[in-house]
């Protein structure tokens, strides 16, 4: 027999509760984010590069009440043409563009918000802390979404305290994946989070007890530590991150393994400008290595994405970046920009990966319109093959009151 599912519980209790909603009139808002993207991957290990132009629109009805229950209602569709392998579409003679067409319900849960806390119940985003661990993979054209019954607490306005029970998470791969497990996972999965803020300083510790039911090699229990925080130094800003965590096998996990994780990542901001120099460490042992299977993985260790699933020796990633804004502000906001140098380890034995720069530049067009150039060159050495990417986006975001 198969579980209930998650999406349709909140369909069920929303029904219930419109017996107490029918003494006020909720508030409900249409949101809309449209976003044509180019993006052109130039992979050495391919004869040819693929060219993906995809036009990706999520649209949903926002319901929200003054008695405190609120919902969403969300679907996404994505199209384009078949100049890469999107994992769907059967090109695999090019490389992978992970944006496969299709349509899909998004998002669909049912949520109360009180004055110290809220809750939500059905398929939703979840991000916690940097999305190092859990997250959307935001800049994929479909995005990650989790089946799921989440819950925020704050009794004290200095401390945040966090658990999601995650039912299935549904991959940006979608639903007509090649692969059936790229398109979702059946999990049982626990995830808890307290944070503690105190100005400009915040302290974190996590377990994040993840249960893969599809794949149990993929099961693991992750616990850990992030301090980040800024303090002015004469006139400039410093600022940190420090994180480690301890990652293991989980539940009916066949194999045994225990690996440690890192971060270092001072920075400093001047006239605008801010310089950071990074050090994570991904542990690694010969024949399996530390994984971040549920997290935003484009944001970490290089926008080339040539570290999506972590070697089995494990990976040392080493650093620079420096990013700001110029120009006159237009639309609320001003051009912004991005450069960063990657140099990447084994973290077990002495093999060098390779090297990577990453650069991007964002321009703000009109009201809710935003454009980006973006740009990444891994060189390999010891690691995949030379690549470059290359992308051109205009994005569309708003809402408005039917």
């Amino acid at each position: 027999m198969s579980r209930p599912s998650f999406v349709h519980l909140p369909l069920l209790l929303c029904a219930a509760a419109l017996p107490a909603q029918a003494r006020e009139t909720p508030k409900l808002s249409l949101e809309w984010d449209l976003r044509a993207r180019h993006e052109q991957v130039d992979d050495a290990a391919f004869a040819d590069a693929a060219r993906a132009d995809t036009l990706r629109l999520r649209a949903g009805l926002r319901f929200a009440s003054a008695s405190g229950w609120n919902g969403l209602l969300e679907g996404e569709g994505v199209a384009g043409n078949n100049r890469y392998n999107s994992g769907a579409n059967g090109r695999g003679t090019l490389p992978a563009v992970i944006d496969p067409h299709g349509a899909e319900l998004n998002q669909a849960w049912l949520g109360w918000k009180g004055a110290r806390g809220n809750l939500a119940l059905g398929r939703q985003r979840l991000l916690f802390d940097n999305q190092r661990w859990v997250g959307n993979v935001g800049w994929r054209q479909n995005e990650q979404t989790f089946d799921a019954l989440a819950l925020e607490f704050a009794p004290r306005k200095d401390l945040a305290l966090r658990y999601a029970y995650l039912d299935r998470v549904h991959r940006i791969n979608g639903d007509d994946a090649r692969d059936p497990l790229a398109r979702e996972r059946a999990l049982s999965s626990h995830l808890l989070n307290a944070a503690w803020k105190h100005g400009a300083q915040q302290l974190a510790g996590y377990a994040y007890l993840h249960e893969d039911r599809d794949v149990a090699a993929a099961s693991t229990a992750t616990y850990g530590l992030r301090w980040s925080g800024s303090v002015p130094v004469s006139q400039a800003k410093f600022g940190w991150t420090l994180e480690t965590a301890r990652q293991r096998d989980h539940a009916n996990n066949p194999l045994q393994f225990s690996h440690g994780y890192w971060l270092l990542e001072p920075a400093i901001t001047m006239h605008g400008i801010t310089a950071r120099a990074g050090w994570e460490r991904l542990g690694g042992n010969g024949t399996h290595a530390l994984q971040t299977p549920l997290a935003t993985l484009h944001a970490f260790n290089g926008w080339a994405d040539k570290f999506l699933v972590t070697p089995a020796n494990g990976l040392d990633d080493r650093y620079l970046g420096l990013g700001g804004a110029f120009g006159r502000e237009r639309a609320g906001a001003r051009m912004g920009w991005q450069l960063a140098w990657h140099d990447y380890r084994a973290d077990h034995g002495d093999a060098h990966y390779g090297s990577e720069w990453n650069a991007s530049l964002s321009l703000p067009l009109a009201k809710g319109v935003s454009g980006l150039l973006k740009f990444a060159d891994y060189r390999a050495d010891a690691y995949a093959r030379d690549t470059r990417k290359l992308w051109l986006q205009v994005e569309y975001k708003g809402s408005a009151a039917p």
